[in-house]
């Protein structure tokens, strides 16, 4: 977690208030940094899905629930008063260079955390743990009703 002092006063101008009091103070929450670099990650064109097993299915459901909470997250932050470093995982789409994919993925995230957090974002760690063949959810269905032709091949 952070916190952001906002201070009173404008740099441009000189004379008046020249003092730095403190307005206030803003917290941002590490899992509210994860949900913004996840969200940037799954708009990304190429990227099929993000995280991996049971992660990746609760992150499934919960990135469409609102104020769920971090268990389980698919994007793992570490923030620090004023920078953050990033881990997650991807499927991407087959016939995606990935090499490409990433450097967008690392534009997207660093834009949208930066704009939104005012944070900077030093490292992205991208792990590529499979790649979706769109054929593959087709061919599950298809074996079921090749078998039932002759049952087993061997005897």
């Amino acid at each position: 977690m952070v916190d952001i002092e906002s201070r009173s006063g404008n740099p441009a101008t000189s004379g008046g208030n020249q003092g730095s009091a403190v307005r206030g103070r803003t917290t941002i929450a590490d899992g509210v940094v994860a949900t913004i670099a996840e969200i940037a990650i799954r708009e990304t064109d190429g990227v099929h899905s993000v995280g991996k097993g049971a992660s990746k299915a609760l992150g499934a459901v919960t990135g469409r629930v609102s104020g769920s909470s971090g268990r389980g997250r698919t994007v793992k932050v570490e923030v620090g008063e004023k920078q953050t470093a990033i881990d997650v995982d991807v499927e991407v789409d087959y016939g995606v260079p990935i090499h490409e994919l990433a450097d967008r993925i690392r534009t997207e995230v660093v834009d949208a955390v930066e704009t939104m957090t005012g944070l900077e974002v030093v490292e992205i760690n991208i792990n590529v743990f499979d790649v979706h063949i769109p054929d593959e959810d087709d061919e599950d269905g298809s074996d079921d009703a090749d078998s039932g032709r002759g049952g087993s091949r061997v005897q």
